[in-house]
């Protein structure tokens, strides 16, 4: 075996050592994080509730009983069966309908974080790394989606395409890119003036080479941060639309959507507009604590 063999072994078990460590120390710190903890277990609870919907709900979310409307919670049906939060003006199970729209904020939620993450990102690593007229035209560009009313170009989208579940996705991602992209933009323009950048394009590295392989995995940590607390975001601006009429549309059950079928009974079926509002309040509390936790972790100008 040769020397230069022997040497990357070991390199490689150094760092293998390494990141063992780092995963013990974030593990450390989430247990002894209780904010955290509460997150992350708010978060596991609504991405099971999503995932399994079918397997947990116990009605079906979209079955009507007009006899057995506004019941209260805990209320026991002829059939022996609990409705354990109650049921809405239509006689459908609250539970249900709670469990089945957690499904369409997390898809929502991701899709347009993705959306708007990818987008930002590229946006920002052209001006970064370009400047000149190329920077100026896209910091001209996150200028004028600043000052755009976001409900105003919603309203005009939907106008045109029609509320569905795609339009809501492209919506809230087109909208969203300004904050990834002016972060991007900040850490390339920091990063492309150091010594590594400079030894890249003096070994000849193309423009595409020195982005993708030097630039990109150095501001995916900024990244990853914005992308966690803009899920809570979008779960928000999703809730908005559906309550507004803009969203996905009934029979099929959405938190915004539920929240204003109940508020035309807040007087007579409290539960109708609470259970949501709780739902929506707590999938953000829990989100935002879990992205509060991954900033300390992966800033580490915050450790100084």
């Amino acid at each position: 075996m040769s020397d230069g063999t022997i040497a990357l072994e070991v390199e490689q078990g150094v760092g293998a050592r390494e990141d063992r460590q780092d995963a013990r120390r974030i593990l450390r710190d989430l247990v002894r994080n209780k904010a955290a903890l509460l997150g992350l277990a708010v978060v596991l609870a609504v991405a099971t509730s999503a995932l399994a919907a079918p397997l947990i709900a116990p009605f079906d979310p979209l079955a009507q009983e007009i006899a057995n409307r506004l019941k209260p919670p805990g209320w026991v049906g002829t059939e022996a069966r609990l409705r354990l939060l109650g049921t809405d003006h239509l006689g459908r199970d609250i539970l249900s309908r709670l469990i089945f729209g957690a499904r369409i904020s997390i898809i929502i939620g991701l899709s347009a974080v993705m959306l708007a993450g990818t987008l930002g990102t590229l946006i920002g690593l052209i001006a970064g790394y370009e400047g000149g007229r190329v920077d100026d035209l896209c910091m001209r560009l996150t200028d004028t989606m600043l000052a755009m009313p976001f409900i105003l170009l919603a309203l005009a989208v939907i106008a045109v395409l029609g509320p569905s579940l795609l339009n809501i996705i492209m919506v809230l991602g087109v909208t969203s890119w300004v904050s990834y992209a002016r972060v991007v933009r900040a850490e390339v323009l920091t990063l492309r003036t150091r010594e590594f950048i400079a030894a890249a394009q003096a070994l000849g590295g193309g423009g595409l080479r020195i982005v993708l392989r030097h630039l990109l995995p150095n501001v995916l940590t900024p990244v990853i941060v914005i992308a966690t607390l803009e899920v809570a975001r979008m779960i928000i601006l999703e809730s908005a639309l559906s309550f507004l009429g803009l969203g996905v549309q009934p029979p099929t059950p959405t938190w915004g959507g539920m929240l204003a079928d109940g508020r035309a009974y807040l007087s007579t079926a409290w539960w109708l507009a609470t259970f949501p509002g709780l739902c929506i309040m707590l999938s953000v509390l829990g989100i935002n604590l879990l992205g509060d936790w991954l900033r300390d972790v992966l800033d580490p100008r915050l450790k100084l």
